[in-house]
C-alpha cells in the first residue's frame, strides 16, 4: 500500500501543476512555465535516470532546446503547447550541434497521445521516435508507476518540497475534526488519558533523530499543533476514547517499524499506515485523498511534537519518545 500512497501523492501534484499552467497560460500568466524549465529536468532525471540541465542557465533564451544531457547525448524541450506544429518548428531550428542526439518533447499540460501518431520533419538527424520520445503527464505517471517503491518515494518527497498545496486553515481545522471523530469512534484497547506534551527543542529533536526529508513537513505543519490540541480537548471533555488512544496508535505503529529504516522512511511510513487505517475504517471521512493525507501528516507531526514518536534528545532512553 506504500506504493499506492506514493502514487496518489505524485499524481495529485503533477495534475495540479499541469492544470494551473494551462489555466494561467490562457490568461497570459507564464511564471509557472518559466519555473517548469527548472522543475521538469529534475523530475525527468529522477524518473528516467537522465542528467538533464536547463540550457537557459548557460545560454539565455536558448533556441528551441530547453534541456540538455551532454554525457547522455540527449536534448529535450518542455512546452505547454502540445501541437505537431510546435514539434516541427522546434526540429526545424538550427540543431546541427546536436546531430545524433536523442530528442525528447515533453508536453506539460494537455495529453499528447495524438502527437505520437504523426510523422515529423527531422532535418538535423536527431534520434527521435514519436511513439517513445513524446511525453505528457499521463506517460510520465505511467513511467513512475513502474518504478521501484524506493524511487517512487524519492519522487514523492521531491514533489512535496517543490509543489506545496496552499492550505485553508479553516478547512484544515474542519477536516481534522472530522478525522479525529472518525478515529474516535473506532474501538481502541489502549487506556484513555490526557495527551502528554514534553517540552523540548523541536529543531534539536529533528537533528538528534537525523531527520532530513521530513523536516519540511514538520516545519510546515507544526503551526497546526494548537488547532489539533483544541480538537483533542473537545473529545477529551466527552470522556470517551480520549486523545491518548489516537496518539498511542501512532506510537504503536512507530514501534512496529523495522529498525533498519531511515528516520525519514519511518516518518513517511507512519503517515501511510495511519492514513490507511483511517481510509479503511467503516466511517472513513468523505474528503478528498489529498486533504486526508494533509490532515494525517498534521496528526503525525503533532505526535512528533508530543514525543509519542521518535526519541526525545532530553530523554533518549525513552523508547516511545
Amino acid at each position: 500500500m506504500i506504493r499506492q500512497e506514493c502514487f496518489n501523492a505524485i499524481e495529485t501534484r503533477i495534475s495540479f501543476l499541469a492544470t494551473r499552467i494551462e489555466l494561467r497560460g490562457g490568461l497570459n500568466i507564464l511564471d509557472l512555465n518559466i519555473h517548469s524549465e527548472n522543475f521538469y529536468p529534475r523530475l525527468l532525471n529522477l524518473i528516467f535516470g537522465w542528467n538533464l540541465v536547463n540550457l537557459n542557465t548557460e545560454i539565455q533564451n536558448a533556441t528551441a532546446i530547453d534541456l540538455v544531457d551532454r554525457n547522455g547525448r540527449l536534448v529535450a524541450q518542455v512546452s505547454a503547447t502540445g501541437t505537431k506544429q510546435k514539434i516541427n518548428s522546434t526540429l526545424a531550428k538550427d540543431l546541427s550541434a546536436y546531430t545524433g542526439h536523442g530528442f525528447k518533447f515533453v508536453c506539460i499540460t494537455r495529453a499528447a497521445s495524438q502527437l505520437r501518431t504523426h510523422t515529423y520533419e527531422n532535418p538535423h538527424a536527431l534520434v527521435f521516435a514519436p511513439q517513445n520520445d513524446i511525453h505528457d503527464c499521463q506517460s510520465l505517471l505511467a513511467a513512475i508507476n513502474g518504478l521501484p517503491t524506493e524511487k517512487m518515494e524519492t519522487i514523492r518527497d521531491f514533489l512535496r518540497k517543490e509543489l506545496k498545496v496552499e492550505i485553508d486553515p479553516a478547512k484544515v481545522e474542519s477536516n481534522l475534526a472530522t478525522i479525529v471523530k472518525s478515529i474516535n469512534e473506532q474501538e481502541w484497547t489502549a487506556n484513555a488519558g490526557n495527551p502528554e506534551t514534553i517540552p523540548f527543542d523541536i529543531e534539536g529533536k529533528i537533528t538528534f533523530n537525523q531527520i532530513d526529508k521530513a523536516r519540511a513537513l514538520i516545519d510546515d505543519y507544526k503551526l497546526h499543533h494548537h488547532r489539533l490540541a483544541k480538537i483533542y480537548a473537545e473529545y477529551d471533555r466527552q470522556g470517551r476514547n480520549k486523545s491518548l488512544s489516537i496518539l498511542d496508535s501512532m506510537r504503536r505503529a512507530f514501534l512496529e517499524l523495522d529498525d533498519t529504516l531511515s528516520a525519514d522512511d519511518k516518518f513517511f511510513r507512519i503517515i501511510a499506515v495511519t492514513k490507511l487505517r483511517i481510509a479503511q475504517s467503516a466511517n472513513a471521512p468523505a474528503i478528498p485523498d489529498e486533504e486526508l493525507e494533509l490532515c494525517v501528516a498534521i496528526l503525525v507531526v503533532d505526535a512528533f511534537i508530543r514525543c509519542k514518536i521518535f526519541k526525545n534528545p532530553e530523554r533518549p532512553t525513552y523508547a516511545s519518545s
